[in-house]
């Protein structure tokens, strides 16, 4: 078909309309959450470590596993460099149907942690999970339902399999949790004092010194002396203390972890994004 100067016409009308549709999603999308949370997992939203996918696996090789979690969140080694030792350590990756092997026998959170989640993206927070664990223990987790759909999350990709349109970040060292959450904030436009950054151990330390330099609230979600050691060093000023807390060679206590019932941050982050809106 000939098309005659109004047809030419109408076709650029057409294609304005349309980058004018696709620059009002992009701003909805910008503008479309409050505030944001940014967490670690590992003893932090589940009592579960990074390492544990391995271990169930190749149960012979659990304590070397262990060693290496114990040396990173102590910040006396990489985690480019606990990943290489772990590397070195297996046989070969988990495949899918290990992982799931694993989930189905061993995935649990702390108490209302998934509710938590929920909570957040009903009342306009971005919920995102900033983590050292691997990024296939989450491609799994999501696809089989066992965490809500919406959330955003960062995590070692030594593991990875099809990510099904997940919002996926690397971290691949230790201060890529900081690069991730600045990235996450930019593309949705959110405020740094509208963030909340949590995590539990020495490992989670860089992120929460970039947070308290960028002026976020810091939650200590189950934390450990490692944790306090690196803060009191830094200067950094760790806002709130949430679940069991505990002091230089205690032994953790997971029966009290599980008691913990993790809506009650929700008093907390109100009162953290109240307060942000009054300023």
């Amino acid at each position: 078909m000939t098309l005659g100067w109004d047809g030419r016409r109408s076709g650029l009308h057409y294609d304005r309309e349309l980058k004018v549709k696709r620059s009002e999603r992009q701003a909805d999308m910008k503008h479309k959450y409050k505030g944001m949370i940014s967490s670690d997992w590992s003893e932090c939203l589940a009592p579960s470590g990074p390492f544990d996918p391995m271990a169930f696996v190749y149960p012979e090789l659990k304590a070397e596993l262990s060693e290496v979690f114990r040396q990173y969140t102590g910040n006396q080694i990489t985690l480019s460099e606990a990943t290489r030792r772990i590397g070195e350590l297996l046989p070969k990756p988990l495949t899918e149907k290990q992982m799931d092997a694993y989930l189905d026998a061993s995935f649990v959170t702390y108490r209302g942690v998934t509710d938590l989640m929920r909570w957040c993206q009903k009342n306009g927070l971005l919920f995102m999970i900033n983590t050292t664990g691997m990024q296939g223990y989450f491609q799994r987790a999501l696809a089989r339902g066992l965490l809500p759909e919406g959330i955003v999350v960062a995590a070692n990709p030594m593991i990875s399999y099809p990510r099904h349109g997940i919002e996926m970040y690397e971290v691949r060292e230790i201060e890529d949790k900081a690069r991730n959450t600045e990235t996450v904030m930019a593309k949705y436009c959110i405020s740094a004092e509208k963030l909340i950054v949590m995590g539990d151990s020495g490992g989670d330390g860089p992120h929460f010194a970039w947070g308290a330099g960028m002026g976020a609230y810091l939650v200590g979600s189950m934390p450990k002396p490692s944790l306090e050691k690196y803060c009191k060093e830094k200067g950094v000023k760790i806002s709130t203390r949430f679940g069991v807390t505990y002091s230089e060679g205690e032994k953790r206590d997971l029966e009290r972890e599980m008691k913990v019932d993790f809506i009650g941050l929700v008093a907390v982050i109100e009162e953290v994004m109240g307060n942000q809106e009054k300023r």
